[in-house]
């Protein structure tokens, strides 16, 4: 398996970065708060790069690329925090705002709802899709991620049925595929941040990224986020060619390896930053507060671990 990026891919990502330098600074992303994450005229930007329809054949208007392609681009909105239900959005080949939830018996959290145009939903035996309007849902104070809203909902309506348990088990793939590399994103972007303060920092005299015990704290965040990158990396390829390995078990060690990089360093920066960690004004916490919203998006990491244990 060549984990070598063409010279088409890295042109992509490097595009893709230049775009987020550009449209979403920090200091954007947290004014996106304000709006609940999503800002339309943002969003567009994003339609317009391609973002969401990567992977939809050219014939239906998308950019007819393949998962590996998929997997460097929301590396990309990954390391620069980028809010929005991304991943639903891409997996519906939507320039639409698309939102996607597991049925469950009991309450069900729903990101982003009030600024949903569509919202599908996994059943085991299909997929329906609702009408974001038909639900009603309680808006939660107190979100894990401020840039991630919630809403709860008691129940879904049955909605109408757009796909088969084929599609359904796909999505759940794909989904977990493009999850992984925002955390593999978040993981690169935390650690960047604590490299920066620990050259910037000092203490007697020095700056605390001479220390030792810090050296060792930066060395494991890399250590974590390329064990991570390879994870991914090889995701994407065996998904658009299955015959180089076990699809099931390439995404799950992906998305586990990812998640664990993306919360083991965001707690490290913060230990980086010391008390300064946990204030408002530093963004460690907020690539942080991603990880943790993420953790268990499309698979928490006990469901991949078992599935994992399974295909071994």
């Amino acid at each position: 398996m060549d984990f070598e990026l063409s010279g088409d891919q890295v042109d992509l990502q490097e595009g893709m970065r230049k775009l987020c330098e550009g449209r979403f600074p920090m200091e954007t992303v947290r004014e996106l708060e304000a709006s609940d994450g999503v800002d339309r005229a943002l969003w567009s930007e994003l339609v317009d790069a391609g973002v969401f329809t990567l992977r939809a054949p050219e014939a239906d208007g998308g950019v007819g690329l393949g998962s590996a392609e998929s997997v460097l681009v929301f590396e990309e909105l990954g390391r620069a925090c980028v809010p929005g239900p991304l991943v639903a959005s891409e997996i519906a080949a939507s320039n639409e705002v698309v939102g996607i939830v597991e049925r469950a018996r009991g309450p069900v959290v729903i990101e982003y709802w009030n600024v949903l145009d569509r919202l599908l939903v996994l059943e085991s035996n299909g997929i329906a899709e609702v009408d974001p309007a038909s639900v009603v849902a309680a808006r939660s104070e107190h979100p894990v991620d401020p840039l991630t809203p919630i809403w709860i909902a008691e129940r879904l309506p049955t909605g109408v049925q757009v796909g088969d348990g084929e599609l359904a088990s796909r999505v759940r793939l794909n989904g977990a595929l493009l999850t992984a590399a925002i955390q593999l994103g978040l993981s690169e972007a935390v650690l960047d941040v604590a490299v920066a303060y620990a050259k910037e920092r000092q203490q007697f005299d020095r700056p605390i990224g001479s220390f030792q015990a810090v050296k060792h704290m930066l060395a494991d965040m890399l250590v974590r986020t390329e064990v991570a990158r390879a994870a991914v990396y090889a995701a994407g390829v065996t998904i658009d060619d299955p015959s180089v390995g076990d699809v099931d078990r390439a995404v799950s060690a992906a998305k586990i390896t990812a998640g664990d990089a993306a919360v083991k360093n965001g707690k490290a920066a913060i230990q980086v930053h010391g008390g300064m960690g946990f204030t408002w004004e530093v963004d460690a916490h907020l690539y942080l507060k991603r990880a943790w919203a993420l953790d268990t998006a499309f698979g928490s990491p006990d469901f991949h671990s078992e599935l994992l244990a399974t295909r071994l």
